[in-house]
């Protein structure tokens, strides 16, 4: 499809970017002085700050955007500052020591993903050096194997330590290095591997074995470092991209088998899976001790109800990091039902616009890079989610831009602005 808007089409985008924008700002904060004037203490001057820089911040952007990519898909933006703005009423309701990174890492995540929709004149150069990306990725994650943190001081160590006391989580980087390396590697090979899916599975195999090496090789190092989450999203993206590539639905059963089979090796070979499926199984003989953190997440979905307990009330805090794993648990205490659909329905609508981009991309390097990215978006927020309300076992993943993170919001953040630079390119 080649894009040639008019002026009126345009105006039209940016119009509704622009109301979608206010209602955000507008949301986020009401939100902002209903905390400052239930948490008289510390007045609503405090906990607007943020929020006002968050506003200028977005709108910036907007103004940006409207002059470089006027044709960019008018919600991506909208979606990005409702779900951030939201973030960081949160940390600022639920670890205040945290909203200064936090505010100083939406700022970064805006600028990357200004950068990232604007500067480019194309993509080649994604394409061509997906091995070079991919191995730098791989180093970058095996170099925490070696000199890996934790911040909290316990748990697992995936963290590599930089100056300024900054931590970087190299999982996060090698999740969109991985989308680009599949994307690319499909863009080339999706003729041989379709031709060779009609002679069998096996025909196939020639086409796709430096691809499953690659994989393997992302897999044993994300399980070795037991990053259980990562890996499970590794595995979700490239059985899905294979299914894209390929159209054999075999691909698609034998992976979720092996999926399955994977899932109950783990619980027996690793500890902290066992304690994730034992939580999520029955969670109440050990709610005060292993289990203690999934139970006070239920006890916060059923406080809030329907329409919840009101900004700034209920007793999140009584749920474990619950500014990182459990943000959408501590949204549900105090928007109840309403606000939890509402989350659901902006990561249902991220999934629907992400998944437009890569249908409308003439280019299959550019459809495989946008529906690997929706994907990545689509699954970590239906596994966290899943895992909160007990839907599923805890995967260690957090909520995209909403839960505190600079890894996870900058990487993101890089994402979209993936998506709006291909919505946005005339050769799309």
């Amino acid at each position: 499809m080649y894009v040639s808007m008019n002026e009126d089409l345009v105006e039209a985008y940016n119009r509704r970017e622009l109301t979608l924008l206010l209602l955000a700002m507008a949301f986020v904060v009401v939100n902002a002085i209903t905390l400052g004037l239930v948490n008289s203490g510390a007045g609503v001057a405090r906990h607007l700050w943020g929020p006002l820089v968050w506003a200028v911040l977005i709108f910036g952007a907007h103004g940006l955007l409207r002059r470089a990519r006027p044709g960019r898909d008018p919600l991506l933006l909208p979606i990005f500052a409702l779900l951030t703005g939201w973030g960081i009423v949160l940390i600022d309701r639920l670890a205040v020591n945290f909203l200064m990174r936090q505010v100083v890492w939406v700022g970064l995540g805006t600028a990357v993903l200004l950068a990232v929709a604007i500067l480019p004149r194309n993509l080649n150069w994604l394409r061509q050096y997906r091995y070079t990306w991919l191995i730098g990725g791989l180093l970058l994650l095996a170099a925490t194997l070696l000199f890996g943190a934790n911040p909290t001081g316990y748990g697992a160590a995936l963290w590599l330590p930089l100056p300024g006391a900054i931590f970087f989580q190299p999982s996060e980087l090698l999740k969109l290095l991985l989308v680009i390396f599949l994307a690319s590697y499909f863009d080339e090979r999706e003729s041989l591997l379709r031709l060779g899916n009609g002679r069998g599975l096996f025909a196939a195999l020639p086409y796709l074995s430096p691809l499953l090496l690659m994989w393997g090789f992302c897999m044993a190092l994300l399980v070795w470092q037991q990053d259980l989450g990562a890996a499970t999203l590794f595995f979700i993206l490239f059985l899905a991209l294979l299914y894209l590539a390929t159209g054999d639905k075999r691909y698609l059963v034998g992976g979720l088998l092996l999926l399955l089979l994977a899932a109950v090796l783990a619980y027996f070979l690793f500890a902290v899976v066992a304690l994730r499926v034992d939580a999520w199984w029955n969670p109440w003989p050990e709610a005060d001790n292993r289990a203690f953190q999934i139970v006070q997440s239920l006890y916060a979905l059923a406080a809030g109800g329907i329409i919840g307990q009101g900004v700034g009330q209920g007793f999140p805090g009584y749920i474990p990091v619950v500014h990182s794993d459990f943000a959408f648990a501590a949204i549900a205490e105090e928007w109840g039902l309403v606000g939890s659909v509402g989350v659901t329905a902006v990561f249902a609508l991220l999934a629907y616009r992400g998944m437009r981009i890569a249908l409308l991309a003439k280019r299959p390097f550019h459809t495989y890079l946008a529906a690997g990215i929706t994907i990545l978006f689509s699954a970590q927020a239906l596994l966290i989610m899943g895992g909160v309300t007990k839907l599923l076992p805890l995967t260690g993943v957090t909520l995209p831009f909403v839960s505190y993170g600079g890894s996870s919001l900058l990487i993101s953040s890089v994402m979209i602005g993936l998506l709006l630079y291909l919505s946005g390119k005339d050769e799309i």
